[in-house]
């Protein structure tokens, strides 16, 4: 269930009591609908907040940079929209595999500099789209590689590795809040 569904149902009016009691108060079913709304923000809001934290502290554990814009990305796109296909574990990790070696491809045949790291960016779609993987930070992905150029060794390990611990997250997560929507809808 997402915070769209959430504010938009309608519920029927509830029927006056037979005994002749007083209606609910008026607005009472838009306040609920409020406080349902609330805490499935702040549950999500919380939960990308807290893998991002993590992938933050394994980083400081180990001196590396781990934490990269592209994960913040998708850490918000699997919160928000954990049963769409854009957030499934296989498009997720697949995705910013691909996007990594998009940016390393043409890194080998180019300088790192801006146009570069745009065509990786439009190599990574390319990538994804054939791969049936589509994920759109991926594509971010690519472009930290062209201009960071960090050593290949170090990135793609660590990289499977945060993607896999932001996947863990958006598990932990829907399991944490019964009313929160089922994570992942397939694994593969």
């Amino acid at each position: 269930m997402d915070l769209d569904s959430v504010l938009t149902r309608r519920r029927p009016a509830p029927a006056p009591a037979a005994s002749g009691g007083a209606p609910p108060p008026r607005g009472a079913g838009r306040l609920d609908r409020f406080r349902a709304a609330a805490a499935a923000v702040l549950h999500r809001t919380g939960a990308v907040a807290g893998v991002l934290l993590a992938l933050a502290a394994v980083g400081t554990m180990i001196g590396e940079p781990v934490l990269i814009p592209s994960l913040a990305a998708s850490a918000a796109v699997l919160h928000h929209t954990p049963t769409l296909p854009t957030a499934q574990p296989r498009t997720v990790v697949v995705a910013h595999l691909l996007g990594a070696g998009a940016g390393y491809a043409l890194l080998a045949v180019a300088p790192s500099a801006p146009w570069s790291a745009a065509l990786a960016g439009g190599l990574t779609f390319a990538a994804t789209t054939l791969a049936r993987t589509p994920h759109s930070p991926a594509c971010a992905t690519a472009v930290v590689v062209v201009l960071q150029t960090p050593p290949p060794a170090r990135f793609v390990p660590l990289l499977f590795g945060a993607t896999v611990l932001l996947v863990l997250g958006g598990v932990a997560a829907s399991r944490a809040r019964r009313a929160a929507d089922r994570y992942p809808v397939r694994w593969w």
